[in-house]
């Protein structure tokens, strides 16, 4: 089957690129053909295979120069990532947009919800989503967790039918000795000294003021930040250390002692299934949709509120001095959600598309 896959920016450190990356390996060895229909951005040595460029800086340009370059003619199935007016199955891993902004206005004054409603590049995305998420429309939608398709439902009235729920998945893991004390020698974090790792871009969504907060009423505790963003409106803390983009989170992760995501919204977070996989408590929200699969009492803690500073605070203190035998249990949850897995079911459901398009 030749799967056209549709995704328009590039982040070196965007979940949604690491996820598509991982998919088209894992097509490749089920012995499937993937096109990418990007932008210009893609680097050409990050793809194996055929690149489509499409034309458009903004979401709106972006739809439009993909349905000129007539996509379903050259491709068995279009599966799309990216809010698009045509396709034959929609991956929703960035979630609602309309769902965002509801929760975002929660915690920004009420002048910004209005400044961005008067914005192009919010119109465009929020008419596209209309487009996609059109209940007449005979298109499969795949959510990546309960919450999101919970949102399609509320904000779009698509049938159940025809949405399905695929969680994220990461490749299986290599058995690797990492060297957590040499990682932490480097950083030149203490033995004595509680290293929470925070991950990912976005961070106003993904609630870094937070999580910084927070660490400012721990004690004996280093937050480090791995990803870039936007430091505008942060708390000062002299105990947050900005490490930029980083290629190698695997030994991050190891040399960490807790993971903290206090996001706003997030559909599915990768960085917190990585972290689950390298053993670590996760200290997120229940706008996380990764918060779904975590077990109560074992895999860290689950918070209402991504305001709750002491919270945050009080997981950080709970789980920090946990010995490192009790991560072998996360070790083998995470195991369960590999990206072969996530193949087989949504190459499934792509399956059945073909008959009503006569291929």
């Amino acid at each position: 089957m030749k799967i056209g896959l549709v995704r328009r920016g590039y982040s070196a450190s965007g979940g949604a690129e690491r996820y598509l990356l991982r998919f088209a390996d894992a097509l490749r060895a089920e012995g499937h053909e993937a096109v990418l229909f990007g932008s210009w951005e893609w680097p050409a040595e990050m793809w194996e295979g055929e690149i489509v460029r499409v034309d458009g800086r903004g979401p709106g340009e972006f739809a439009d120069g993909l349905r000129a370059g007539r996509p379903r003619e050259r491709c068995d199935v279009v599966f799309s990532l990216e809010r698009v007016w045509e396709c034959d199955a929609y991956r929703a891993g960035d979630g609602v947009h309309a769902a965002w902004l509801e929760r975002r206005a929660k915690f920004e004054p009420g002048w910004k919800g209005w400044f961005r409603a008067m914005q192009r590049k919010h119109r465009e995305i929020l008419e596209l989503e209309r487009a996609v998420f059109d209940s007449k429309a005979d298109r499969l939608i795949i959510a990546n967790s309960r919450m999101v398709a919970g949102e399609i439902a509320r904000h779009f009235q698509v049938p159940e039918e025809r949405v399905r729920v695929i969680y994220n998945g990461l490749p299986v893991a290599r058995e690797t000795q990492a060297d957590r004390a040499g990682t932490r020698e480097r950083l030149e974090i203490a033995a004595e000294t509680c290293a929470a790792l925070f991950a990912g871009s976005g961070w106003e969504r993904k609630g870094l003021r937070f999580a910084m907060e927070a660490i400012n009423r721990t004690k004996n505790t280093t937050l480090l930040v791995a990803g870039t963003g936007k430091r505008r409106g942060l708390p000062c803390s002299a105990r947050t250390r900005f490490l930029g983009e980083v290629k190698e989170m695997r030994e991050l992760m190891e040399a960490a002692d807790v993971f903290v995501l206090p996001t706003i919204y997030d559909p599915f977070s990768n960085a917190s299934l990585e972290a689950m996989a390298a053993g670590l408590p996760v200290i997120t929200t229940r706008a996380n949709g990764f918060a779904e699969i975590m077990r109560p009492g074992a895999d860290g803690e689950v918070l209402s509120n991504p305001g709750d500073v002491e919270g945050i605070a009080a997981g950080i203190e709970k789980w920090r001095g946990e010995p490192a035998e009790s991560r072998k249990g996360r070790r083998a949850e995470a195991a369960k959600y590999t990206i072969e897995r996530n193949v087989r079911e949504t190459l499934g459901e792509l399956g059945k598309i073909l008959p009503r398009r006569g291929g």
